[in-house]
């Protein structure tokens, strides 16, 4: 498991885009944009792309299914199932802790 970016939703993407002020690397519409944020990426969900209601880090993982199966046996709770997005594959959940965290597979 790897930090992919720190996943942020966002009402208008143009207007974070803006706000946050840092280079775009990759854009989808108004769907997601990655933000260059130095040693990570700031991911921004538009209002299509929000799997979560906080900001949230993601994790690249190999396979999303087997990365759920083993943090749900460490204690881990499942938000969202494994589902496919646009460019990946994800799942939202939660630690013991109650902090909330993203699992993604690129496609």
């Amino acid at each position: 498991m790897k930090l992919g970016n720190v996943l942020i939703p966002v009402a208008n993407l143009d207007e974070a885009i803006a706000f946050y002020g840092l280079p775009v690397k990759f854009r989808d519409s108004d769907r997601f944009a990655a933000l260059d944020g130095g040693g990570v990426t700031v991911a921004l969900a538009g209002p299509a792309e929000h799997v979560t209601t906080s900001v949230a880090p993601s994790y690249k993982v190999d396979d999303v299914a087997d990365a759920v199966r083993e943090l749900t046996e460490r204690g881990g709770e499942v938000v969202r199932e494994p589902e496919k997005g646009p460019h990946e594959i994800r799942a939202v959940l939660r630690d013991p802790s109650g902090n909330v965290f993203v699992l993604y597979q690129p496609l």
